[in-house]
This record gives C-alpha cells, sequence and structure tokens, in this order.
C-alpha cells in the first residue's frame, strides 16, 4: 500500500476542474469492486446513487457553485447511520431490511457540505465490540493483513479508509470504536467532544458514552469533515450549544508553547515490545515540537473502573429489551449475550454509576489545568490474527477489552481524542499513537496530531 490520496490534496483540483467528481466516484467504486470482497468492509455499496450525486456536484461545481473541500469527495458512512432511501443494519439481522425515511443529521450536514456517500461501511453488530468479527455480514479484515482483524466497532470504517477505497468515513465511539480500529488499520480517527457532533439518526449503543466522528488518511482531512459536521443540534439531547472552532486554520497554529503530559502506569503498562519502541520514538519526536513534556499524574482520577461498562451495558439493555425478547434468534449469539447481560443492573446500580461519570467528567477538566494535552498509545498491542481469535471464541471479549484498555477513559471523560498511526511492526501491521485534550478543544488535539505527523513525514 502506498500513500494515500487525501481530500485536501483533491479539494483544490476538484474545485479548478482539472479532476471531475464523477472520475474519482468512478475510481472509488471500482477499488471497492476489486479490493472489498477481501476486506469485506462494505455491507452496501450504493453505486447508483453515489454516481448521480457525483453527477449534480459536478454541475455544481462546473457553474461556479462550490459548496467548499468536501463538494465532490467520495465518503463512506459506518452502516448504524441513517441515510434516507439506503438501507441501515447495523451488521444485524435485525435490521437487515431496514431502509431509513430521513437522513441522520450528520448524514444531512454531509450532504450540505457536498459529500457523495459512496455506501454504508461493516461494524461489529450494533457496534457492541471491538473487533468487527461478529455480525450478520461476516468479519471485516485488515488491509495491511487480512489474516488480522481490523478492529471495531467501526472497523469497516476503518479499513475502507486506509486501502483507500472512499476518502474519509464517518464511524462512531463508545469505548474506542473509532481509535482502535484507526490504530489498527494504520488511519486517522478522531473522537470529538462529547456533545460536539450530533448522535440524532444514529443507533444507540449507550447514550452516555457515544461519540460520531470521522476516520481519515491525514490529520488535515480529519479537520476538514469535523467542520462539517460539528455544532449544535436542538433535536439531540447530548448536544451541547457551545461555538465551533475553525479546525482547518487551526493546524497552522504554532504547537511550540504546548505542555504535553504522558500518562505513565495504566496506559503504558504490559505494552507490546514494538508498540512500545514506536511510542518512545514517537514522544522523543513530539519533544523536539513543543515547549515540554513531561510525566504527569492523574491524581484521584478513576481509570479503569466499572463505570463505563456498567452505564453501557443498562444502556444497550433499555435500547434493545424488546427487540431482544421478541425476535432473540436475529441478534448474533453474542452480541445477545452482551445485551441481555444488562438486565441484572438495577436501576440504583445505574444511577451510581451514572453519577460517576459526570463526576469524572469534571474532574477531567482539572488534569488539564497544568498541560494542554495527554499523549499515550492507542493501543496495547496491534491487530489479533482472525484465526488465533476463532481458536478461542470466549477470549475474544478479554481481546477487545484489552485493545480498549486505552481508548475508553476518553469516553467516560468526554473530553476530545485523536488517534494517528506512528509506525509499523516489523510484520507490517500499523501502530497507533493517541492525543487527549481538554473538553472542546478539538482544534488543539488537532493542531498537535498535525505537526507530529507533518514531522514523520520530513
Amino acid at each position: 500500500m502506498h500513500r494515500l490520496e487525501t481530500i485536501s490534496d483533491l479539494a483544490p483540483r476538484l474545485r479548478r476542474g482539472d479532476i471531475s467528481p464523477l472520475e474519482i466516484t468512478r475510481a472509488c467504486l471500482e477499488k471497492i469492486e476489486k479490493l472489498d470482497p477481501s476486506l469485506n468492509s462494505f455491507i452496501t455499496v450504493a453505486a447508483d446513487s453515489a454516481l448521480a450525486e457525483a453527477r449534480v456536484a459536478e454541475a455544481e461545481i462546473g457553474r461556479g457553485d462550490w459548496r467548499g473541500p468536501l463538494h465532490g469527495i467520495p465518503v463512506a458512512v459506518k452502516d448504524l447511520i441513517d441515510t434516507a432511501g439506503l438501507r441501515t443494519t447495523a451488521a444485524s439481522a435485525v435490521r437487515q431490511d431496514r431502509v431509513p425515511d430521513e437522513d441522520a443529521e450528520v448524514i444531512r450536514r454531509l450532504r450540505q457540505a457536498g459529500a457523495i456517500i459512496l455506501g454504508k461501511n461493516n461494524l461489529h453488530e450494533f457496534a457492541y465490540g471491538g473487533s468487527s468479527l461478529i455480525g450478520f455480514f461476516g468479519d471485516v479484515h485488515n488491509p495491511w493483513n487480512p489474516a488480522h482483524m481490523a478492529g471495531g466497532s467501526s472497523g469497516g470504517s476503518a479499513a475502507a479508509v486506509a486501502a483507500g477505497l472512499c476518502y474519509a468515513a464517518i464511524g462512531t465511539d463508545t469505548a474506542g470504536s473509532i481509535r482502535e480500529p484507526a490504530a489498527l488499520c494504520g488511519c486517522v480517527g478522531l473522537k470529538p467532544t462529547y456533545g460536539r457532533v450530533s448522535c440524532r439518526g444514529v443507533t444507540p449503543l449507550s447514550w452516555t458514552l457515544d461519540h460520531v466522528g470521522p476516520l481519515a488518511a491525514s490529520v488535515a482531512d480529519a479537520a476538514l469533515v469535523l467542520q462539517a459536521l460539528a455544532g449544535y443540534d436542538p433535536l439531540d439531547l447530548a448536544s451541547v450549544d457551545l461555538p465551533t472552532s475553525d479546525y482547518v486554520s487551526a493546524l497552522r497554529n504554532s504547537v511550540k508553547a504546548l505542555r504535553v503530559g504522558i500518562p505513565r502506569g495504566h496506559f503504558f503498562d504490559d505494552l507490546d515490545a514494538e508498540v512500545a519502541s514506536a511510542v518512545h520514538q514517537s514522544l522523543a519526536l513530539i519533544e523536539t515540537l513543543v515547549a515540554e513534556i513531561d510525566e504527569v499524574k492523574l491524581g484521584e482520577l478513576k481509570i479503569d473502573v466499572p463505570t463505563d461498562r456498567t452505564v453501557q451495558a443498562a444502556e444497550a439493555h433499555a435500547y434493545h429489551a424488546e427487540t431482544a425478547a421478541r425476535t432473540p434468534e436475529l441478534y448474533q449469539p453474542e452480541t445477545l449475550r452482551r445485551i441481555l447481560a444488562g438486565a441484572e443492573i438495577s436501576a440504583a446500580e445505574y444511577i451510581r454509576r451514572l453519577r460517576e461519570v459526570e463526576r469524572e467528567r469534571r474532574r477531567a477538566r482539572e488534569i488539564f489545568a497544568a498541560i494542554d494535552l495527554l499523549v499515550m498509545p492507542t493501543t496495547p498491542q496491534t491487530a489479533p490474527a482472525i484465526a488465533d481469535l476463532r481458536k478461542d471464541p470466549a477470549g475474544l471479549r478479554p481481546a477487545e477489552i484489552v485493545l480498549l484498555r486505552n481508548t475508553r477513559p476518553c469516553n467516560v471523560w468526554g473530553v476530545p481524542a485523536i488517534s494517528v498511526p506512528c509506525g509499523f511492526t516489523k510484520g507490517g501491521l500499523p501502530i497507533g499513537l493517541q492525543i487527549v485534550g481538554p473538553p472542546w478543544r478539538e482544534d488543539l488535539v488537532l493542531r498537535l496530531a498535525h505537526a507530529y505527523e507533518q514531522a514523520r513525514i520530513e
């Protein structure tokens, strides 16, 4: 695999007419036809509607009605985000023929920006897992080595971006489901602050922990997509009415004054040797870019607690209880087991854990009083081989828990976090670096991620 062409590369050419939306959409569809049989990153490829949208974009740009850098750009969408007239399955037999009447808010915003919807990405059934090996439409495979998993639950989105089948994808992240597959597949994955991007029209896993965000080939592309998605949605109960930044312009700001904290301990424990080496080299490079980089302690802030798992399990059960009781046979057995486990959580326990989440979100703000950003490995290991996980099905959930260990806390805290590629193992599997910032400071997170990415290229 070679360097991927980016939205930042294409947008000026599209605007000038050097290349057409129809041309690049056809190229993406050809790549999907050629490569996706070995990846299984798409559930639905919307070839006809994508080509029709490309023709409209071409005409609009041709008459000078340019909407911005996403105009005419083919993107893909995780298949639990509603798309009007295009089936949305959540990778489950429960919804295998469901066609929504309305777009999710993020899809409406993508269309408003002129993006072309190529199709719907495969995922872990109902987003309830970190492997994308459980679902009605089969396993998602890693583009760097199809014998290995792509991660999850946004595994298809990450695999499609990393393989160059689309120029960006929209995923969801409840415990790391954007960042973990981005790290395992070698692309960029951004989880914004809780409430920054609307979740309306997205099948929930946990209302308290769910986030929607972009996967992309570069940090600049992630910023471009976030610019289109971010903003207040009065019809989404979790959405917060705060102004957004100019995320793209922020990339040009210097990082020389930034203070970076390294939270040793939990986030750095039991790392694979090659992950540890790549992260160590990355930290050394970041040290040359910023004002200071020091180890920090997170004080009373809890990291490895059952709070999020309890809240997630209770909310997932609340959402699925009626359907799981009526048609349990339509769920994958492991998904059904995870859903039903939530029935054992009492209302009192759920309320207590929900209050803990709010307390931890307030405490998380205190971390950033003395530092600007945190940096750590995205995952402690690289992508496991699918055959190894198949040999021991009981080991799948523990393997997912390990892979999501470093990403989960950010969902509890509700803070923005990004995974950027930081190297490869000798076997050619990608390694990810996670950068975490204070609430509502996606601009800071993107700024350091971009500076690091550019320094690596140089």
